[in-house]
């Protein structure tokens, strides 16, 4: 009887010691985020970019105006100390929680790092970048294999002439009126919020506002503004399609960036505590989370034909379109979905110095399909963002191959719909999605 006594005795002791380094570890990797957080939004004081979100306490916001020369050295100085203690923190918690927060802020920090180095104008790669931004390299593609999927497009397109010049006069069938474009996206987001609502509990008092703006290189954005509020921003200086209103209304609302930054407001910052969350660097491998989720969204919440018959038996209707043609427009569309990757050789290129402006254009209107409008508008994205193209292509596929093989796939919804679900709550970095 001793002997079980004095055992129990060791086990409770034993734990008691765990759960007092666990409190402790716990207690460091704490303080190290807010120190993480304090340097993300001194940062921001310089780099207007660098700061998608901020919903933290004012407390942790800096208390003295920003220097008059930009301080790379002490930045780059307070990344490294930083990163070196969270990996301490990595390499010896045996917590498994503890262990991916640490490792998930660490992966941040590079991207501070090379964030910070490319404000001060220290360049480098498109795919040195992607590495230290994103955590990622995206697959590099040749001219050939461009030619042989534009080939593809060949026999689906109608008219004559050009591939490139027929997809356009084919899509600008389906142009949604100026004066149309409020309705329809409204009616899309609708739609997108409902078939979310019908997986997700979002908090109740989540909301967006709808704006449209001009002069800007992005299509749409969402700026989230915590709280469960977001203002989503569509950009109007060029024409939209109908097939870009349920994008939009997925890929910056529902389930996307919308629900991306709730559920991370939710379940880690407010219910959990964790600091770290309030902030959301743009140039992060968060960002290919972030948008390689919101895009994959879509086939999400319209898969198959959904989006196709959403839009004929709907939108093109709220339009005032002709539906004739529309089966053919969503055929060329998705075979089209693989030369998104060109904008990646595009941006490789100019980024290397290896192609000039023109020839970007010449690259993106053969092989990405676009109009020049699209892409000149697409280079002065690239211009502005560099590397962050990726996040849209390759980020996508990479959550898509990641739920497919748990199980998410066309034909289990309820799965794909959970799967999809976790990683939108949770710190997931780019590296989580690819291993084997």
């Amino acid at each position: 009887m001793n002997k079980i006594i004095f055992l129990a005795g060791t086990i409770v002791f034993l734990l008691s010691c765990t759960q007092k380094k666990e409190n402790k570890e716990a207690a460091e990797l704490n303080q190290l985020a807010e120190k993480y957080v304090r340097l993300g939004l001194a940062i921001g004081q310089y780099d207007g970019d660098f700061l998608d979100a901020y919903y933290g306490p004012d407390s942790l916001k800096p208390s003295a105006p920003k220097a008059a020369v930009f301080p790379k050295d002490s930045l780059l100085k307070a990344a490294a100390e930083l990163k070196a203690g969270f990996t301490s923190i990595a390499a010896t918690t045996a917590n498994d929680t503890l262990r991916t927060r640490a490792n998930w802020i660490s992966s941040q920090l590079t991207a501070f790092e090379r964030r910070i180095k490319i404000f001060s104008g220290q360049l480098s790669s498109f795919d040195e970048e992607a590495a230290e931004l994103f955590g990622t390299k995206a697959p590099a593609n040749t001219e050939d294999y461009f030619k042989t999927l534009v080939a593809k497009l060949d026999s689906t397109l109608p008219g004559s002439g050009t591939i490139d010049k027929r997809f356009q006069q084919l899509a600008s069938k389906f142009t949604i009126p100026k004066d149309k474009v409020d309705t329809v996206f409204k009616t899309a987001i609708a739609e997108a919020r409902k078939r979310t609502i019908a997986q997700y509990p979002l908090p109740a008092s989540e909301s967006f506002t709808l704006e449209y703006v001009t002069g800007e290189p992005w299509s749409g954005y969402n700026w989230y503004k915590g709280n469960y509020n977001s203002v989503i921003q569509i950009n109007i200086d060029q024409p939209i399609l109908i097939d870009r209103a349920i994008d939009l209304a997925c890929h910056e609302g529902y389930p996307g960036h919308h629900v991306y930054n709730m559920l991370l407001e939710k379940n880690l910052y407010r219910d959990k505590g964790w600091i770290e969350i309030s902030l959301y660097p743009l140039f992060s491998p968060q960002s290919l989370i972030a948008e390689g989720s919101a895009n994959y969204g879509i086939q999400v919440a319209f898969p198959g034909d959904e989006q196709q018959l959403f839009s004929k038996n709907v939108l093109l209707p709220l339009a005032g379109l002709d539906t004739n043609g529309i089966a053919a427009y969503f055929t060329a569309l998705s075979l089209k979905t693989r030369l998104n990757y060109a904008r990646n050789e595009a941006a490789r290129g100019l980024l290397g110095k290896t192609i000039t402006e023109a020839e970007a254009i010449r690259w993106l209107t053969t092989y990405a399909l676009m109009s020049e409008e699209g892409a000149k508008k697409s280079i002065s994205f690239i211009n502005k963002y560099r590397s962050y193209v990726l996040n849209y292509n390759y980020g996508q596929d990479l959550v898509k191959n990641y739920i497919e093989a748990g199980g998410g796939t066309s034909s289990n919804p309820a799965k794909r719909w959970q799967l999809f679900g976790w990683l939108l709550s949770n710190e997931v970095r780019p590296a989580d999605l690819i291993k084997k």
